[in-house]
């Protein structure tokens, strides 16, 4: 299934910013990982996401692998067209990156599955960065090794990301002092605070609500140091090629009922097209 809504592909990147640094780069993507649920990664994800597209670096694209759709729910309650958003499972996703990266996007993101299974590892095989968000909690950092062994096993560079933190506990700087043992930790933490919920809820973000607040900078900072690791990534990591990917087989059907698919039609983008129909629909559904 894929649901799709593109910018006008001939906006350029914005000048003067974070997002210069990978203006003339090629496609990169960010994957957020996490064994626990409830971990903040649909939150960051969609955050994140429209920040590096406020911030020039698109275009961007969202892309929603997990069967909950938490990511499909906050996109199709979005007003604005951007960032660009995928509906899609891990077996499509090497030609639809492909896709995606032959339409001129810059960045993707991608929401995974709150779970430590095989599909974990293949969706992680795409990325240029892995971000794992954890809360200050001794669940959460119990729960991150499973997803550290998938991420080392692919031999990808990482970020812990603290999200949802108390402000001024004293297990907020333990967390991070925990974590750090295993991997490097984004120097900007994400604390709790009813306007994520809220934001997230309207197909928002705090940074189209709230630009002055507090949550808002916090996105911000966040996303200018990922920009700045993506920036550094090793152009040698390696990464499951798209051009060759395993082709699709048989047919896909749309969801609710829908028409199935040609296999292997290119996929149409519209303003709130979705899948590979011969018209595009403005109906919001999930």
């Amino acid at each position: 299934m894929l649901r799709y809504s593109l910018r006008n592909s001939e906006v350029a990147p914005g000048t003067g910013n974070v997002g210069d640094a990978l203006a003339d780069a090629p496609m990169k993507v960010i994957v957020f990982s996490s064994q626990k649920g409830g971990s903040g990664k649909t939150t960051l994800c969609g955050q994140l996401a429209v920040q590096a597209d406020l911030s020039g670096a698109g275009p961007v694209a969202v892309v929603d692998t997990d069967p909950q759709g938490s990511l499909s729910q906050w996109w199709n309650a979005r007003e604005s067209d951007t960032p660009l958003f995928l509906k899609t499972q891990v077996e499509y996703l090497r030609n639809d990156l492909e896709q995606l990266h032959r339409q001129g996007i810059k960045l993707v993101f991608i929401d995974t599955p709150p779970a430590v299974t095989s599909i974990i590892g293949r969706i992680v095989g795409f990325a240029d960065l892995v971000v794992i968000p954890a809360r200050p909690s001794p669940h959460d950092l119990r729960a991150v090794g499973a997803t550290l062994d998938i991420v080392e096993g692919q031999g990808k560079p990482l970020v812990f990301a603290v999200n949802a933190a108390t402000p001024r506990a004293q297990i907020t700087s333990d967390a991070a002092v925990a974590l750090s043992q295993h991997g490097t930790v984004a120097p900007v933490t994400i604390h709790q605070r009813t306007d994520f919920a809220t934001s997230m809820v309207q197909g928002r973000t705090v940074m189209e609500d709230k630009p002055d607040s507090r949550s808002a900078r916090e996105i911000t900072e966040l996303w200018k140091y990922l920009a700045s690791r993506l920036g550094r990534t090793d152009r040698r990591t390696q990464r499951l090629p798209f051009v060759g990917a395993d082709q699709r087989q048989g047919q896909r059907f749309e969801d609710r009922g829908r028409a199935p698919a040609e296999a292997g039609q290119p996929a149409r983008f519209g303003r709130r097209g979705f899948g590979n129909g011969p018209a595009f629909s403005r109906e919001r559904t999930v």
